[in-house]
């Protein structure tokens, strides 16, 4: 047997001593509501939710009948009855989105911040899966010394959780911890744990957490690797879970911060200026049985582990295995357990990036699309409340919309060509007085069509009054209708190209196709033209495809679809623009599109910058097997941190470690091993040894060519 390298003494992993937490799987057949607390009955959120419940039938009904009116007027034919049931679907979730927003103008004054510290030990949780890593750690040492300043230390500490399977990533981020848990005095307060294998994605990575560590943690704060949090703002939720023992989980509103692109800088002020009052709204009538998004939002651990073990589905994809839309789930499991899940619409002080181009936006929307479309295997879940599977149904609705409304349009171009091609049924059964052919009464429809754009913007201009009243926007007064001009046109041009990506998620999702787990391109600016051509060719063929129709049919019609066909045909430049940081520096040079947060940069996010370029001054860590076996410090700090726990177990089968070793004992070169075979190879203590005692007792000479039979 080989003679194993031994670790350097003084190494340890950088992880506080093991607090077990139980977190059993939950069944989702079966639930006793006599287990579960009892929340207070909260009769404001009552009649929140029964206003929202009838002005949206209401609205809904209304403009219902308007459109019967418009189809009706020589009697409905199939295609009439067939157009008029999906604009009801439509029209409905239009109006529920735009009365909730309406709802804010009554949501009740927020709590004024409290005043000392939390007594709750919090920790602060930042799953990475091959991030930029020097951004993750310069985010995670602002956190802490932000903290820190405010007198905060000894209540937080902060776990990085890497799920990361790029060997060069691994690396870097074992390099970096090392060196900011030295260079800021974070050796208490800073943890990193890679998982050698990362089961159930996302989920596994935090429930591995919370079965090993959160014993010792009351609270958890879980960020995502984009997100940021000003300290102010983890104080006051820490109080606001210490003062609500009923409370399992706070959601936080993030706003969008860095954004560089055009597209990016149109999320942002969209979030920024309209969502306050969309959050308002969600809270009126959210009360307590609020949503998850996922990141930025506190929870307590003991109410999460006994609630949201999560099971994985029967049946096969895109319905069964992996609950991919985890924090929606979770939030119903913690509700129907008895715990409140708010909102905290008044909290400031939350950032999170936003996609910079269009095909970051619909690789993301994919993976959302996935699992929002799987909850709708969920409703029936025994023990949800009302409300949680509301959440999960709109959730899913919000894909389906698409292909809903695309299928809304097509109609509309059946019937136009229904009414040229087929002749009037001037003999129909009974007695007419005029013939039956399809008519509609086109003034009608113009006043329909304005009030259904009313119906639509009234979220924004709520939005844009109520900024416009913050102490914040001034300096941008002048600018904001030239921004929401800008704004609304930019996302009224995108907005058909995504109908039609969406369409096809959704159409892929029913057909069993998986999104993958791929990292996030956050920072990308500018596309290749190669790769704009290749995602925008087929919206841009659809697009001259149904021009072509329509101007075939009628030139009225053709008028009438214009702008959604002009998106569609241009969606290649558009892409381009929508996706280039130097039409987005020209934008902010301009002023277009700009937030308040932009213009006086969050004291986090300054924070963050600062040590990131000070991480980005450090030498490059070693990158990739053959340099950790190289560089005898490096590989004595990947042996004592490589987390056994999370290592393939004895009879689990691993092809590419397989491969791996095949090659390496068949004297392959280790430069030649793939990145998936060297991260293998990495993440095996046992074969990684062997690997390195061979390598230094054959330096110079053949290599590896029995590993002296392994």
């Amino acid at each position: 047997m080989d003679q194993l390298t031994p670790l350097r003494a003084d190494l340890r992993p950088p992880l506080p001593p093991e607090s077990p937490l139980a977190m059993p799987v939950q069944d989702l057949r079966r639930f006793d509501r006599r287990e579960a607390h009892r929340l207070a009955f909260d009769g404001r959120t009552a009649r929140m939710r029964a206003i929202l419940a009838l002005a949206t039938v209401l609205l809904t009904a209304w403009l219902a009948h308007e459109m019967y009116a418009v189809l009706a007027v020589g009697g409905l034919v199939m295609l009439e009855a067939v157009m008029l049931g999906l604009f009801v679907v439509n029209i409905g979730w239009i109006g529920f989105n735009s009365v909730s927003a309406v709802l804010g103008l009554l949501a009740p004054a927020p709590p004024r911040p409290g005043e000392g510290l939390a007594q709750l030990r919090t920790a602060i949780l930042l799953p990475a899966y091959n991030e930029d890593t020097v951004r993750v750690v310069a985010t995670a040492c602002a956190t802490l010394r932000a903290l820190e300043a405010r007198g905060a230390a000894d209540r937080f500490d902060l776990f990085i959780l890497s799920d990361t399977n790029k060997p060069d990533v691994w690396l870097a981020e074992q390099a970096l911890v090392d060196h900011a848990r030295a260079a800021h005095g974070l050796q208490d307060r800073l943890y990193y744990r890679h998982r050698s294998i990362n089961r159930e994605r996302k989920v596994g990575n935090i429930a591995d957490w919370v079965e090993r560590w959160g014993g010792a943690y009351p609270a958890m704060l879980v960020l995502d690797a984009d997100s940021l949090m000003e300290a102010d703002t983890i104080l006051e939720l820490a109080r606001r879970l210490e003062a609500a023992p009923e409370t399992g989980l706070i959601q936080t509103v993030p706003r969008l911060v860095g954004a560089r692109t055009p597209l990016a800088r149109v999320q942002q002020f969209a979030t920024r200026v309209y969502g306050p009052t969309l959050a308002r709204g969600l809270s009126a009538w959210f009360g307590d049985a609020g949503n998850y998004w996922g990141h930025n939002a506190i929870l307590r651990t003991r109410a999460f582990a006994e609630a949201a073990g999560l099971p994985a589905l029967p049946g096969r994809k895109p319905f069964g295995g992996l609950i991919l839309s985890h924090d929606f789930v979770e939030a119903a499991l913690l509700r129907r357990q008895g715990w409140a899940v708010r909102l905290a619409a008044d909290l400031g002080g939350s950032y999170e990036q936003a996609p910079p181009n269009l095909v970051e936006m619909v690789t993301r929307d994919r993976r959302w699309a996935q699992g929002n479309v799987q909850h709708m295997a969920l409703l029936g879940v025994a023990g949800l409340r009302p409300l949680s599977r509301l959440h999960m149904a709109t959730g899913a609705f919000a894909y389906l919309a698409s292909p809903l409304w695309l299928l809304f349009l097509l109609a509309g171009m059946l019937l136009a060509l229904y009414a040229d091609l087929v002749p009037p049924d001037y003999f129909p059964d009974g007695w007419a007085l005029f013939p039956t052919w399809p008519q509609i009464d086109a003034q009608r429809a113009i006043a329909l069509f304005g009030i259904c754009l009313l119906v639509l913007f009234t979220p924004k201009l709520i939005g844009l009054v109520q900024f416009l009243r913050e102490p914040a926007s001034r300096g941008q007064r002048l600018r904001a209708l030239p921004d929401f001009l800008v704004e609304s046109a930019l996302s009224a041009l995108s907005a058909p190209i995504l109908m039609l990506t969406q369409t096809r998620a959704v159409f892929e999702i029913l057909v069993g196709r998986d999104s993958g787990w791929n990292a996030q391109a956050r920072d990308a600016g500018g596309l290749p033209w190669s790769t704009l051509w290749r995602f925008h060719r087929h919206q841009m063929m659809v697009g001259v495809a149904l021009g072509v129709a329509a101007g075939a049919i009628s030139l009225s019609l053709l008028a009438w679809m214009s702008p959604a066909i002009l998106s569609m045909v241009i969606a290649l430049p558009l892409g381009a623009f929508l996706g280039a940081n130097r039409a987005g520096d020209g934008m902010r040079r301009l002023g277009l599109l700009s937030t308040p947060e932009e213009r006086e940069t969050p004291e986090i996010a300054a924070s963050a910058d600062a040590i990131e370029a000070e991480l980005r001054l450090r030498p490059a860590p070693p990158a990739g097997l053959v340099a950790v076996l190289a560089d005898p410090a490096a590989f004595a700090r990947h042996m004592a941190w490589l987390d056994m726990r999370t290592e393939r177990r004895p009879d689990e089968p691993d092809a590419t470690l397989a491969a791996a070793w095949l090659r390496i004992t068949d004297g392959t070169d280790l430069a030649v091993l793939d990145d998936r075979q060297s991260f293998a190879v990495l993440a095996s203590s046992s074969i990684l040894r062997r690997v390195a005692d061979v390598e230094r007792a054959t330096a110079g000479g053949p290599r590896l060519r029995s590993a002296q039979g392994g």
